[in-house]
């Protein structure tokens, strides 16, 4: 998955506040979602979710991130 499929899910998932309803969208199996996300926290050295079985809402890193992905697929 490419850097920008990469920023797509992960607005995606914050917008649905659900992995598996943003993998389902974008025809991902929900594992391969979830991995994602992991090695994008990994790469960046940041938590930007957290997660739980009922909800999945930003960190405050993560919200500032968030603004500027819709800001990159906005334009």
């Amino acid at each position: 998955m490419d850097k920008l499929d990469t920023l797509t899910l992960f607005v995606r998932i914050v917008e649905l506040k659900s992995f598996s309803r943003a993998a389902e969208q974008l025809e991902l199996p929900r594992g391969s979602a979830t991995q994602i996300i992991k090695q994008l926290e990994a790469r960046l050295g940041v938590k930007l979710l957290l997660r739980t079985t009922r909800q999945v809402r930003l960190t405050e890193l993560g919200e500032i991130y968030f603004r500027h992905c819709r800001q990159l697929l906005d334009n």
